[in-house]
């Protein structure tokens, strides 16, 4: 690896560290109106679109079980979730949100909304915005790709 291809991945960790905190902090902002934090929200809008089970919802976001675990376990207990059989693994039940989780993610939606045209705007469009988000799709699935090339490396030995 050169100096430069170093300093390329230590100012992309940086900025990615940086771009994290951002969005948690406007995440909890646009979050409390609804009752929710940033975390609740994350956990709800995974299993929005369908069930999931804890170690499922973990992995799509990057997050470990155990914090996606205990969130899940507030939401249920808050009836904003609750747990379903899974009829492909007995113990790990699927999280479902309930029509009371629904509506607080859907009371999040006009803060969301705004947020979306701000940044659109900020980033000179809906082109460049698009292009945004397909670049860090683009650095995530190289990363994911690399992280499980270099921990089988034997160099790593």
């Amino acid at each position: 690896m050169s100096r430069e291809q170093q300093d390329a991945l230590s100012r992309t960790a940086l900025g990615v560290f940086r771009l994290n905190g951002q969005f948690l902090a406007v995440s909890e902002k646009l979050a409390e109106p609804a009752g929710l934090t940033a975390a609740w929200w994350q956990v709800l809008g995974a299993v929005l679109p369908e069930p999931l089970p804890v170690a499922g919802i973990a992995r799509a976001m990057g997050i470990t079980r155990q914090s996606v675990q205990r969130v899940a376990d507030l939401l249920v207990r808050d009836g904003l979730a609750a747990y379903a059989p899974n009829p492909a693994h007995r113990r790990a039940k699927l999280l479902a949100p309930t029509e009371a989780g629904r509506a607080a993610v859907r009371r999040i939606d006009p803060g969301h909304a705004e947020l979306a045209a701000l940044l659109a705007r900020e980033l000179g469009g809906q082109e460049a915005f698009d292009e945004t988000v397909r670049i860090l799709e683009r650095l995530s699935s190289a990363l994911e790709t690399v992280s499980e090339r270099y921990e089988g490396s034997p160099a790593r030995d």
